[in-house]
């Protein structure tokens, strides 16, 4: 297959069973591939859905034969990768970018005998079901962390594309450090990339120079925790821990955990009980995680950080709880109103207090 790295776990579909009586072979192993948009070693995104297919192959076996394809652009060559998984027999398909979105759509309604998997998309057909996490559960905690340890009031933001997703962060996290420091400011630089290590460590530079002491980014290499980490100021890791890059850059981290998941979902194809649905966890699933706490941030800090973790795993906090406006000034939500997940999966504008204009 053109372009396709493919593992078999063990002798696979050439192996056939001590038979029963009946002389009845061996069940062939379930096919399960992974497209990704990123190399695995990214570090980042794609390297946490990389271990995610590894949990597969560890939890089972021989029973389950994996194939990826890293570096997928999202377009036209998502739609040629993902049809070519399709014809090479797979029973499930996992897309993991928000790009792959109506390439899967495409290729499903071609192929109406393969289940696929769409990560952080909102179409579904009964071949398609979608995922996600809610990172901007995660991003609230790094918000309050930022806004009580930048001395500059000044937090960077490394942000890829204006899609819901990354716009919800931004908000989240703005929100949450305003409510700890009112006179914080996000400068955000926008790369139009997920994996760009150069741009990523242009943008953090930049960032830097116009005052940044804390940077976040919503970008998938490491590159921005190394400038942190040599500049010496303050950064939070992007959809893996880090913290190799910056040992004392990074203060925490978001950590994207799709393994129960992806297990889950194999299980359900092999067992016949796989049904399209939509899936969006965030700390209460453990789909959303954070490492141990920097020790450079201050027990009292902690200690609040902490607090919002567990309130927000409890489901007793909301990150987006009014009085929210837009940033034009106009009402978004009331006194005690809470975002529904209709109104974040659809955000598509900066809340109130971000300078500097949404790119369209």
């Amino acid at each position: 297959m053109d372009g396709v790295t493919r593992r078999l776990l063990g002798a696979a579909a050439l192996v056939i069973a001590m038979a029963p009586a009946g002389g009845a072979a061996a069940q062939e192993p379930a096919k399960a591939a992974f497209v990704y948009v990123g190399p695995i070693g990214d570090h980042g995104w794609t390297y946490q859905h990389h271990q995610a297919l590894l949990a597969v192959e560890a939890e089972f076996g021989d029973r389950v034969e994996t194939t990826y394809v890293e570096n997928v652009s999202e377009g036209p060559d998502a739609e040629r990768v993902i049809a070519q998984l399709a014809q090479a027999g797979n029973d499930i398909i996992f897309t993991t970018s928000f790009g792959f979105m109506n390439p899967t759509l495409k290729v499903a309604e071609r192929f109406p005998q393969v289940k696929f998997e769409h990560a952080t998309g909102f179409k579904r057909a009964d071949n398609v079901a979608t995922y996600s996490s809610r990172f901007y559960e995660g991003r609230h905690v790094i918000g309050l962390i930022a806004g009580a340890m930048t001395r500059s009031n000044t937090v960077g933001y490394i942000a890829s594309f204006p899609i819901p997703e990354v716009v919800r962060g931004i908000n989240a996290a703005f929100l949450a450090a305003r409510s700890v420091n009112p006179g914080v400011q996000f400068k955000i630089v926008w790369v139009n990339t997920w994996f760009d290590p150069g741009k990523e460590a242009d943008a953090a530079q930049a960032l830097i120079d116009q005052g940044a002491d804390v940077l976040m980014q919503h970008t998938d290499s490491p590159a921005a925790m190394k400038v942190a980490e040599e500049r010496g100021i303050y950064a939070f890791g992007q959809a893996s821990d880090m913290s190799r890059f910056g040992p004392k850059a990074q203060l925490t981290s978001i950590v994207d955990d799709w393994a129960p998941y992806y297990v889950r979902r194999v299980r359900a194809v092999m067992d016949g009980s796989w049904k399209s649905k939509d899936t969006w966890g965030g700390f209460n699933t453990g789909m959303v995680q954070m490492p141990p706490f920097n020790d450079a941030i201050p027990a009292e800090v902690q200690q609040m950080a902490g607090a919002a973790r567990d309130a927000i795993t409890a489901g007793t906090l909301h990150p987006f709880t009014g009085p929210i406006n837009k940033q034009d000034g106009s009402a978004w939500l009331g006194e005690g109103e809470t975002a529904s997940d209709g109104d974040l999966l659809s955000m598509n504008f900066y809340v109130e207090g971000i300078e500097g204009e949404l790119p369209r």
